[in-house]
């Protein structure tokens, strides 16, 4: 297509052997390069990224061939050639070119997704399942899930490209909430829910859920709300297992501050920028 951008996807095995670019300024080597007045603590601030991540990002070629692209010089930033592989540059503000064509990441993005029961999170599969990538536009399959629901699990699930955002709604220091109903056999009581909160200890590790609300409950099934700040292993199944009820439904209605709400099963939807701030925000 006429005035397209030509891309440089690389195969992991494919060898370059482009020439570099003409006249340019080659960065020493020996001195890191620390981007245009940036001062030597940038490498903890947080907007910075590894060039050969920003590359792959760029949909200039995988991690591995971006690498090699930077070896060879055939990358500058702010029109200086850079071969290492520590260097980090700034997104918003540092201009990145391959074989002096400029660059520019691609955006951000944040989905919703209503994950149906029978689907797996992962982009392919071996044994040909679903995937919650069966769903989503073929554009992104570079997105990855923000956490996991198992296969026979549902619910809310985000998928993001921006690797700082999965981070902060993952790791347990952020203490995300993440609120889920679960259906399971059999008539719960107070003192389950009361072992629900306390927690359990199952193959040397400690399970257990923030908060625990009975909905419902009578001799055939029980309804209960959860609430966990984790995402171990099939955590809230293994929890009633310990006490002998099977969940037969377990569907995920909130993280954070954002609710499934009416989103239909296997439909998505883009997160909001005020949605996306209140997750990002500090405790």
């Amino acid at each position: 297509m006429e005035g397209r951008r030509p891309r440089h996807r690389l195969a992991q095995d494919q060898t370059v052997k482009a020439p570099l670019p003409p006249q340019v300024p080659v960065l020493s080597a020996a001195a890191p390069w620390f981007g245009s007045g940036c001062a030597l603590e940038e490498n903890i601030q947080t907007m910075r990224v590894r060039l050969q991540k920003f590359l792959a990002a760029a949909g200039v070629a995988s991690r591995r061939a971006s690498e090699r692209l930077i070896v060879e010089g055939r990358v500058t930033v702010n029109g200086l050639t850079v071969q290492q592989l520590g260097t980090t540059v700034d997104p918003d503000h540092d201009k990145v070119s391959v074989d002096g064509q400029p660059l520019r990441p691609r955006r951000k993005v944040y989905v919703a997704l209503h994950k149906p029961p029978g689907f797996i999170c992962t982009r392919s599969d071996p044994a040909g399942r679903d995937t919650i990538f069966d769903l989503l536009p073929l554009e992104w399959r570079h997105l990855y899930p923000v956490g996991r629901l198992d296969r026979e699990s549902e619910g809310l699930l985000f998928l993001t490209s921006d690797g700082d955002f999965c981070l902060r709604l993952t790791h347990p220091r952020y203490s995300i909430r993440k609120t889920y109903i679960a259906t399971v056999e059999g008539r719960l009581t107070p003192a389950h829910l009361a072992r629900l909160t306390e927690g359990i200890t199952d193959s040397g590790e400690k399970l257990k859920a923030q908060h625990a609300q009975l909905i419902s409950s009578n001799n055939k099934h029980s309804m209960v709300e959860l609430e966990l700040t984790e995402g171990k292993y099939r955590e809230i199944r293994r929890l009633f297992a310990a006490l002998n009820f099977k969940v037969v439904r377990l569907q995920r209605t909130r993280i954070g501050p954002v609710r499934l709400g009416e989103l239909k099963p296997g439909k998505w939807r883009m997160l909001t920028e005020p949605e996306i701030n209140s997750l990002l925000k500090p405790k």
